[in-house]
């Protein structure tokens, strides 16, 4: 009774309100604008901010006790206002924060992790055990080698009338390659000191330098150089034979050459210049006295045209045109000559590059020498030139390289000889520490205005069984034939060399 007269109570300004007339009725929308202000209203629903907030306990009372109509009215306006569904994602609280056990691994220092012991470790597989390391100088990787042994030969200045000796010889090598990376040089340098242990007395040396660079200047142009020498004592195969001398004179050879190359496309062009000299010593005459030879002193040079196309990577057909002018120190000879002359040469070839198993050229072609002296014939003959590199298999190396050379003569009426010249050389590593090499050449002589000829005929074997990376052992067989329907001419060697050889 008690909650009855206050519900009742409660509701009686409404009732007053509409029965006395004074300011109207109130409708739903008057409640929802009431409240506790000033003006006597009733006071809004409590909407709350974030979800889960309780409701105001004023409002849970009003509801209570504000009948059927204030419910209605409250319903209808939670429903409409937007601020009732909106979620807040503002942090109000504490967020938990997972173990410091939890945590993945991270990866540690390279530096800091745990070693492998070194008998553990995976090396590295060496292709080639036995090959020298060689040393870094600069940005060249040098390469020396250094052979020692006794040789036996049946003819020991390798004369017409040469006689049985055992020598001593000694052979220094040294090949420097360039660690470039756009372009390359290499020299190959050697060499050798023989003097006699018993038999007949010999004592010389014998050496040469070969040296090569390539430059790639930019926009399809590529710069070449060579530069040679040599010295050697002349041997029976020489053109001139001088009799009744002491020892064989020394023939000296200096020269080099520079080239440019421009490619268009699949055109190629190219020109190179060359300069020859060759020298030779006195020689010393069983009588006394010396023979001077500066009447066989010479320098050639040389310029020459070339034009190819490439009608596939590995093949290039090329047309060269070639003049050259062969200037003797002195004049005139001994003899009254003029030996001065010019050359003229064409050639035809081809130029072969796949890579690793088979690079190099083949030509042919003619060639012209005309004397400044006109008692002496012109030389004309056909030319015949290859320089090729095959693979066949690995470890498996061969070569192949011919040539045709004018050489000249002090013989008074006689213009020089022509020399054609091959040879063939297979290298093979028949396992990782024993290798095999084996050579054989041909050479055959003509000589101009006369019926002579020389046929030489020359081959060498060896094996080189290796120690270590360092050290091995070294057997040579040489052999060499001279053949000729000339006087004093003909002669044979035959050599046996058993050695050490040292490389780093």
């Amino acid at each position: 009774m008690i909650l009855t007269a206050s519900a009742a109570g409660l509701s009686m300004p409404a009732q007053a309100q509409d029965a006395g007339g004074l300011r109207g009725g109130i409708g739903l929308e008057d409640a929802d604008q009431g409240g506790a202000s000033g003006s006597g209203g009733i006071a809004p629903p409590y909407v709350p901010i974030s979800p889960g907030a309780l409701t105001d306990p004023a409002d849970d009372d009003a509801t209570a006790f504000s009948g059927d109509a204030t419910t209605s009215a409250r319903t209808t306006a939670t429903v409409a206002s937007p601020t009732a569904t909106e979620t807040d994602d503002t942090t109000t609280g504490t967020v938990r924060q997972p173990a410091v056990d939890s945590v993945e691994n991270q990866p540690l220092n390279e530096g800091t992790q745990r070693a492998q012991a070194i008998e553990g470790l995976d090396r590295p597989t060496d292709d080639d055990p036995y090959e020298a390391l060689g040393i870094r100088w600069g940005s060249f990787i040098l390469k020396p080698t250094l052979e020692s042994g006794v040789t036996a030969t049946s003819n020991a200045d390798s004369s017409a009338d040469g006689s049985e000796a055992v020598l001593s010889e000694t052979t220094l090598r040294l090949n420097a390659t360039s660690d470039w990376t756009s372009h390359s040089a290499s020299v190959d340098a050697y060499g050798t000191f023989r003097k006699t242990l018993s038999g007949e007395e010999i004592e010389d040396v014998e050496g040469g330098v070969d040296a090569q660079m390539e430059l790639e200047l930019g926009k399809d142009y590529r710069a070449t150089g060579t530069f040679t020498y040599s010295l050697a004592p002349e041997s029976a195969a020489s053109p001139v034979v001088i009799p009744g001398t002491v020892d064989e004179p020394y023939a000296q050879t200096v020269g080099g050459t520079l080239g440019l190359e421009k490619a268009i496309g699949k055109t190629r062009f190219g020109v190179t210049g060359g300069v020859s000299n060759e020298s030779y010593g006195d020689a010393d005459l069983l009588g006394g006295g010396t023979l001077s030879q500066k009447d066989r002193n010479a320098t050639l040079y040389t310029l020459a045209l070339r034009a190819g196309y490439e009608i596939s990577p590995a093949l290039t057909p090329f047309v060269e045109a070639e003049i050259g002018r062969n200037q003797y120190q002195q004049d005139v000879d001994a003899a009254g000559y003029r030996r001065s002359s010019d050359q003229y040469a064409v050639r035809g070839g081809l130029e072969l590059d796949l890579g690793e198993k088979l690079s190099g050229e083949v030509s042919a072609g003619w060639i012209t020498e005309e004397f400044d002296d006109a008692r002496l014939e012109s030389l004309s003959t056909p030319t015949v030139a290859a320089e090729l590199n095959w693979s066949p298999v690995r470890g498996t190396d061969v070569q192949l390289s011919g040539s045709t050379a004018l050489e000249g003569t002090t013989t008074p009426g006689e213009s020089g000889s022509v020399l054609y010249s091959t040879s063939l050389s297979v290298e093979r590593a028949m396992r990782a520490n024993l290798t095999g090499d084996a050579m054989v050449g041909l050479g055959y002589r003509n000589y101009s205005q006369s019926d002579g000829y020389d046929f030489i005929f020359n081959a060498e074997a060896s094996l080189t069984w290796w120690l270590n990376r360092y050290t091995g052992l070294v057997g040579r067989v040489e052999h060499e034939t001279v053949t000729s329907n000339l006087p004093d001419r003909e002669s044979e060697t035959n050599s046996v060399f058993l050695g050490l050889k040292l490389q780093r």
